[in-house]
């Protein structure tokens, strides 16, 4: 199936620079991509309609940067931003510093912490689902929860979560190909999913458009130059 879809290069940030990590382990940088403004202006220059922010101090210590994600957004309209953002008044701190989209994960593993997010801040939420091994990682991808990515996204579903933001955390950094099963199983759900992790090739993002995901996330592979994203805008309709 053939539908609107959407690139979203990936922007993760660590000690004030940008980094890619293999699994999202701290000590395993595989690219060091230096100030993110700077890596901001490059991508939207080169056609990306949307970017995604992850505040990776803000995911591991549960203090978001918001002078981080101030600068980012005054560089690009539309902003997808994660890390961190554990409370509804993170969440509205972030939008206020001019977030699009903020993604919520370990928190939303919180039915009550779900449905008030949903009622107050509805599309301009989505859930970040962090899959390894079968279950949701959670804590900045330093643990995992009882809960299966499906699971997660049926309980989303029924909390009337706009999309969910699925990463394959074993793929993230690898440039291994994406899991689509993983994402097959939680588009069952019936939410709109972006699919993050193991994207190498342009074939890859084809694959996860025909699959049916509203869009995906490309860290690794724009950042050692395996495909342009004037080549990955191509595929967005």
């Amino acid at each position: 199936m053939t539908q609107e879809f959407t690139v979203y290069p990936a922007i993760d940030v660590l000690g004030g620079r940008v980094v890619r990590l293999r699994e999202g382990r701290r000590d395993e940088v595989t690219v060091e991509g230096g100030d993110p403004v700077a890596a901001v202006e490059r991508f939207v220059g080169e056609g990306a309609e949307w970017l995604h922010l992850v505040d990776l101090d803000g995911a591991f210590d549960g203090v978001p940067d918001l002078d981080l994600l101030r600068r980012v957004a005054d560089a690009c309209r539309s902003v997808q931003v994660g890390g961190g953002y554990r409370t509804p008044e993170l969440v509205a701190e972030a939008l206020d510093a001019g977030a699009a989209r903020v993604l919520v994960g370990t928190a939303a593993l919180s039915p009550s912490f779900l449905r008030d997010v949903v009622e107050r801040f509805g599309d301009a939420v989505a859930v970040a689902v962090d899959a390894r091994d079968g279950a949701v990682a959670v804590e900045g991808w330093t643990a995992v929860g009882a809960l299966t990515p499906r699971e997660l996204a049926d309980r989303c579903a029924a909390a009337g979560v706009a999309r969910l933001v699925v990463t394959a955390t074993r793929r993230d950094g690898t440039l291994d190909g994406p899991d689509v099963s993983l994402f097959d199983d939680v588009l069952g759900a019936g939410l709109p999913v972006i699919a993050a992790g193991g994207v190498s090739t342009l074939d890859d993002l084809r694959a996860l458009r025909e699959l049916g995901c509203e869009g995906a996330v490309a860290g690794s592979a724009l950042w050692l130059g395996r495909f342009a994203l004037s080549e990955a805008v191509s595929l967005q309709g």
